[in-house]
C-alpha cells in the first residue's frame, strides 16, 4: 500500500521510534514499524508502544545505539532506551529448519524454547502470529507491506493465525491467549481454525514459566477490558491453567459467591481503568483469591484443630504457594495482599478503640472495598457487618465514637466460633453410678 493508499503519518508516530527508524535506514539496514504499532494506527486508535524489525543483527544495532541493551535468550532482542521510553527493535525472524542447536531448539511437546535465526521480511511475516500483526511500515517510502491478509482482515474484523493453528499454538501456548486479548481489545471474532485447537491445547499454559504468565495476567485484566477476556478464557478453558483454585471453586458453586466476586472484580476492574484511577494487582489477586482461601482455612482447621486465626494465616501461605506456581505473583504485591486478607477478620471485632485503630492501617481502604465487595457477594451477617462499617466511615469523630461503642460485631464466641467448648460435668447418682444431666 503507497503512501496515499492509507492513513498512516509520521505525525502519530513517537519521536523515539522515529529516531530508531532514520539512524538504521540511514546506516543501510531495512527498517520497518511493525505489528500492535502499524495494527492501532490503521485502526485509529493509539498504540501504547512502537516496535521495530530490521536486518540489521542485535550486535550490529548496539554498535549504532549507545543507549541500546541487549535483551532475552530465547528471543534475542535490543532495547533503545530513551528515559522511561523503550523501543524494541527485532531481528527478522527465519525458519527454524535453517537454524542450528545454538539458534533454534524446541522441547517435545514443539514449544519453542530457544529461536534466534534470522532471515529477510517475507519469512519474518510468516513467524508472525496473527495476520493482523504481519503489517510493516516503511520508513524509506512511507508505505505499508501487508501479508497473509492483514489489511483484509483487519477491515473485516477477523483474528486469524498464521500457519497451522495446532502448531503455532504448541510453538509458544501463550498466543491462544493473545488471541483472547486482541479479540477483545479489537473487538474481533476469532477465524473458526483459530479457535477450533484452543480448547484441547489449553493444558500446554501449565507449561509456561509462572513470572512470564504474570505479565500476561496484567494485559488480560487491566486494559479495561478484564469482564470480556475472562468470559472468553472460560469459554476456551484457558482460565483453569492460570487460576486452578479458583476454577474449582466455581465448579463447586458455577452461581455461588465465588462467581459473583469474581463477575464484580473484573466489572469494578474495568470501570477504574475507563475511569483513568490507579488498580493494584495487590486488591486484584487478594479479592480473586478470597474464597479458596477461606475454603483452604476452613479444611486446616478440621485436619489440625488450630483456631480459626491461626488456620486462617496457615492458608494464606498454602493459597499463595499454590497460585504462584502458575503465576508468579511480586512480594511486593502478594505482601500487601496478606494484609488485606488478615484485616477481613480484624473487621469482626470493631468494640471499642479497634476500630478507630484499624481505620489508620495502610491497607484499610483496600480491605474495606473487598469487605464490601465480599457483602454484596454473601449478604446476611456479612452485608450488616459491612453497613456498620460504612457508617462508621463516613461519620464524624463524635458518631464514631458512639458507634464504636454501641458495637456488637467481634463478641467472643464470634471470634471462636472454631474453637470447641469444654462439656458440661455430668452428675453421678448414689445408686447404679449411671449419670444424669444437670
Amino acid at each position: 500500500m503507497p503512501r496515499d493508499g492509507h492513513t498512516i503519518s509520521r505525525k502519530q508516530i513517537s519521536a523515539n521510534a522515529l529516531k530508531v527508524l532514520y539512524r538504521l535506514h540511514n546506516s543501510g539496514y531495512q527498517a520497518y514499524l511493525v505489528g500492535g504499532g502499524v495494527r492501532d494506527l490503521l485502526l485509529g486508535l493509539e498504540p501504547k508502544d512502537f516496535d521495530v524489525v530490521t536486518n540489521a543483527t542485535p550486535e550490529e544495532i548496539k554498535k549504532l545505539f549507545r543507549n541500546c541493551r541487549l535483551v532475552g535468550r530465547r528471543f534475542r532482542l535490543a532495547h533503545i532506551v530513551f528515559g522511561r521510553d523503550v523501543i524494541e527493535v527485532a531481528t527478522f525472524r527465519g525458519h527454524h529448519a535453517d537454524g542450528n542447536e545454538t539458534t533454534s531448539k524446541t522441547n517435545a511437546a514443539g514449544r519453542l524454547l530457544r529461536d534466534n535465526v534470522y532471515g529477510d521480511i517475507d519469512q519474518d511475516a510468516e513467524r508472525r502470529d496473527f495476520t493482523v500483526n504481519a503489517l510493516y511500515y516503511d520508513i524509506k517510502d512511507y508505505s505499508i507491506r501487508s501479508y497473509g491478509g492483514g489489511v483484509h482482515d483487519l477491515q473485516n474484523r477477523v483474528l486469524r493465525l498464521i500457519g497451522d493453528p495446532q502448531t503455532r499454538y504448541r510453538e509458544d501456548p501463550v498466543r491462544m491467549l493473545r488471541a483472547v486479548r486482541f479479540a477483545g481489545k479489537l473487538g474481533m471474532k476469532i477465524d473458526p481454525q483459530t479457535a477450533a485447537p484452543i480448547k484441547p491445547l489449553a493444558p500446554l499454559l501449565k507449561d509456561i514459566p509462572a513470572a512470564r504468565m504474570y505479565e500476561e495476567v496484567l494485559k488480560l485484566f487491566f486494559a479495561g477490558k478484564a469482564g470480556q477476556n475472562l468470559r472468553l478464557m472460560r469459554e476456551y478453558h484457558l482460565f483453569e491453567p492460570l487460576f486452578p483454585l479458583v476454577e474449582a471453586q466455581l465448579k463447586d458453586s458455577p452461581k455461588g459467591p465465588a462467581m459473583r466476586m469474581l463477575t464484580e472484580v473484573m466489572h469494578n476492574t474495568d470501570a477504574r481503568i475507563l475511569e483513568d484511577k490507579p488498580v493494584t494487582p495487590a486488591y486484584f489477586f487478594a479479592a480473586l483469591l478470597w474464597y479458596p482461601l477461606q475454603s483452604r482455612a476452613q479444611d486446616i482447621a478440621l485436619e489440625s484443630g488450630l483456631t480459626r486465626y491461626d488456620a486462617f494465616y496457615a492458608a494464606m501461605g498454602d493459597v499463595l504457594e499454590q497460585q504462584c506456581q502458575s503465576i508468579s505473583i511480586p512480594r511486593r504485591f502478594s505482601t500487601p495482599a496478606r494484609d488485606i486478607w488478615q484485616l477481613q477478620l480484624r473487621f469482626e471485632r470493631s468494640k471499642g478503640g479497634r476500630a478507630f485503630k484499624l481505620l489508620e492501617h495502610p491497607k484499610f481502604r483496600a480491605a474495606y472495598d473487598l469487605l464490601l465487595m465480599r457483602a454484596n457477594a454473601e449478604g446476611g451477617n456479612l452485608a450488616k457487618q459491612a453497613s456498620w462499617w460504612q457508617q462508621f466511615v463516613d461519620a464524624d469523630d463524635e458518631q464514631r465514637k458512639q458507634l464504636a461503642s454501641g458495637s456488637n460485631q467481634g463478641t467472643s464466641r464470634n471470634r471462636n466460633s472454631n474453637q470447641r467448648r469444654r462439656p458440661r460435668r455430668r452428675k453421678v447418682s448414689d445408686g447404679d453410678g449411671a449419670g444424669a444431666s444437670e
